[in-house]
Formats: C-alpha cells, sequence, structure tokens
C-alpha cells in the first residue's frame, strides 16, 4: 500500500478528537516537584503552592500550543497519580497494596498501591472542575479533562476493594461509584467542559491470559467482569449537550516505563467499541506487546480510534517512515478518516514519570503534530 501522505482533505476537523492527540499528563517540572516538598514540609504558604501550580500549567499550556497541539490539558499538575486527585477529595477512599505488580524489560516486578474504600462513598464537591476551570481561561485551544475510569477505583484488589460491613454486596458499591462520576461529569459540563477523558486499564489488562487466570483465581469470571466494567462506565455518563466528546483511553500500565500487561484487543474490541458510550477510543500501539491492528475492524463509522504509536517509555524518537507504515496497515481495518495518532500513554501517570528529559517530550510531541499533519493535511 502507498504511504498516506501529504493526503489534503477539504474540511479541516473542528471537533475532537483532532488527528494529532495526547493522553494528558506531563512531566513534572522541578519547580512543582520542589513546591510539593516545600508545601509538605510547610516552608510554603498555600498561596505560594498554589501560585507554582498555576505558574506550571500556563507554562505547559503554552508549550502544547507551540508544538502545534490543538488540544490541550494542564499536564495533571494539580496530582500525584492519574486517580489521585479523587482519594484527595471524595470521603470514604484509601489504598491498599494492589494485586498486581508492574513489570519492566529486564523482568523486574514492582509493588503498588492502588485505591481501596474505607467507608461509603459519595460526590460532595467537585474534584477536577476548579482544574478545568483555570485550564480553559489560560488556553484558546480545546481543553481536555482526563479522569480514572469506575472500575479503577474496583480492579486492583476486587472483591477485597471493601469490606462487608461497607457495602455488603458488590453491586451497592457499583451503584455509589456511578452516581459519584455522573455527578462529577455533570459539574464538568456545567462547567463549560466538551472534551472529556476516561482513563482505564482494567479492561486492557483483561486482555492479558496471565491477568484473567489471576482475576479467575480470586472469584470472578474475567468475561463476565468485562461486561459488567462495559456496564459501569456507560452507567457512570450522564446524559449529555451535543458537542460533548468522550473519549476512554485503555492502557496497560505505566509507571516509569514499566508495563502491568500485554496482549492485543481482540477479545474486548467488539464490546468496547460497540456498547461503551464513548465517542472516541485511544490505544496503546507502540510495540509488539499491543498485537495488531485487526481489532479495529469492529470501530463503528461515527467513532475514532486514536493509535498510540508513539512511546512514551523511552526517549528514543520515533521514525517518520514507521509511523506511516503503521498507520498503513490500520487502514486495512478502519478508514484513515476514523484514524488520529498519539503517545501511547501520557508521559508521567505518576509524579515520578517515565525514563526520559522534559525536552524529550516536546520533541515527541512536535513529531506528532508534524506526523499527523503529513498524513492527514492537519493536525
Amino acid at each position: 500500500m502507498a504511504h498516506l501522505v501529504n493526503l489534503k482533505h477539504d474540511v479541516v476537523k473542528i471537533n475532537p478528537p483532532f488527528r494529532a492527540e495526547h493522553i494528558g499528563s506531563l512531566l513534572r517540572p522541578q519547580s512543582l516537584k520542589d513546591a510539593w516538598k516545600n508545601y509538605d514540609a510547610e516552608t510554603i504558604t498555600e498561596t505560594e503552592y498554589g501560585t507554582i501550580i498555576d505558574n506550571a500549567v500556563r507554562g505547559a499550556v503554552c508549550l502544547q500550543e507551540q508544538a502545534g497541539l490543538r488540544v490541550v490539558t494542564d499536564g495533571e499538575f494539580r496530582r500525584k497519580s492519574y486517580w489521585s486527585h479523587f482519594l484527595e477529595t471524595v470521603d470514604g477512599f484509601g489504598v491498599r497494596p494492589s494485586d498486581f505488580r508492574f513489570r519492566d524489560e529486564n523482568g523486574h516486578t514492582q509493588e503498588f498501591l492502588a485505591p481501596c474504600v474505607k467507608s461509603k462513598i459519595r460526590w460532595t464537591k467537585a474534584i477536577a472542575g476548579n482544574a478545568f476551570t483555570f485550564l480553559r481561561g489560560v488556553t484558546t485551544k480545546t481543553p481536555k479533562v482526563t479522569i480514572p475510569s469506575p472500575p479503577t477505583m474496583h480492579f486492583w484488589c476486587g472483591r477485597d476493594t471493601f469490606s462487608s460491613d461497607i457495602y455488603d454486596h458488590e453491586e451497592l458499591f457499583f451503584d455509589d461509584l456511578s452516581n459519584l462520576f455522573k455527578e462529577e461529569i455533570k459539574d464538568l459540563v456545567a462547567r463549560g467542559c466538551t472534551y472529556l477523558q476516561i482513563d482505564d486499564v482494567p479492561l486492557a489488562m483483561l486482555c492479558d491470559e496471565n491477568v484473567r487466570s489471576r482475576v479467575a483465581a480470586r472469584g470472578n469470571d474475567p468475561d463476565e467482569l468485562t461486561k459488567r466494567y462495559v456496564q459501569l462506565i456507560n452507567e457512570s455518563i450522564p446524559d449529555l449537550p451535543m458537542g460533548t466528546t468522550i473519549g476512554l483511553h485503555l492502557c496497560r500500565g505505566n509507571l516509569r516505563g514499566s508495563w502491568l500487561s500485554e496482549g492485543g484487543y481482540e477479545s474486548i474490541a467488539s464490546l468496547i467499541f460497540n456498547k461503551i458510550r464513548a465517542d472516541v477510543f485511544f490505544l496503546e500501539y507502540d510495540d509488539e506487546r499491543s498485537g495488531g491492528f485487526e481489532p479495529l475492524r469492529y470501530l463503528p463509522s461515527d467513532k475514532t480510534a486514536v493509535l498510540g504509536l508513539i512511546t512514551t517509555k523511552s526517549p528514543a524518537l520515533e521514525r517518520v517512515d514507521d509511523i506511516r507504515r503503521k498507520v498503513d496497515k490500520a487502514v486495512c481495518y478502519a478508514p484513515l478518516d476514523n484514524l488520529a495518532i498519539s503517545p501511547q500513554c501520557g508521559f508521567s501517570s505518576t509524579v515520578s514519570g517515565n525514563p526520559l528529559t522534559i525536552d524529550d517530550q516536546w520533541r515527541k510531541l512536535e513529531f506528532l503534530t508534524e506526523v499527523a499533519g503529513a498524513i492527514w493535511g492537519e493536525n
């Protein structure tokens, strides 16, 4: 197949998802890391701390715009991890060791803490709302908000996420969880949010046979759990006004270049593409562990798949021809107009970030917009 470069479209896409997307988190600048330490040590005031964060967000927005991106985030600079702001804001959440471990290319493994439930949960105030309001005020591009998925608050510990004296049935917890997310999304939309991305790891992990065996060993049918998580996500999305875009990022884990699972999307593709109430799917495709593009054949004609072809796990810059070749392969299963490209994940899902520099990060994002412009004639 001929390379799909210099392909011009008569109409430039004005609504998200754009041809060049990014997942959300950015490497934290040193000024921000220092501010966290100083605030915890009580050597700066809350006002000083807030000013440093605001300035870091302004800087990140400016650099995203300079890179040619038409969608911007706040880099998730107000969080310690992609789900920490939920635990810090909502009474009832805590942490405990996960049933799973990260691993790297050398076979080293690492434990991590995951959400659990200490008391019944409910939404009482905005979780990401104030961060969105600030972001919207400092950019002329499309601001995107990222939030963890509802299954994120259950999968890592399964039935041990909570004790029976808090919820005597899992479905009661799921009811409260979906209501919590529904209220949060309503608040964001009321503030003017038109682009919301839900970050999910459990669904992609349930493509991995080793993970499925672990899930079965703790008493869950992996297929039934996948269906229940799809239902839970749908139950957590309220009725939305026209012009609101919902994205779902499917992630295999991202911690300092290590991961949690592997395996292609074949076993879940038809279900997630056709049943989840999302307009766009952000898919990891940066290495062989991601599988092939064949699952894209299930993508409906009114939805978009953003191919995560640029890795955030290492500083090595991809080659233009390699990206074009992969897009060529993807077009065998889904039309070019239904595709876009991005990094496979964020650059810093946790404060520690991935093993590359901030300069490496911006080079990758500039490269992303250049390649998207070459393929689609727009970014």
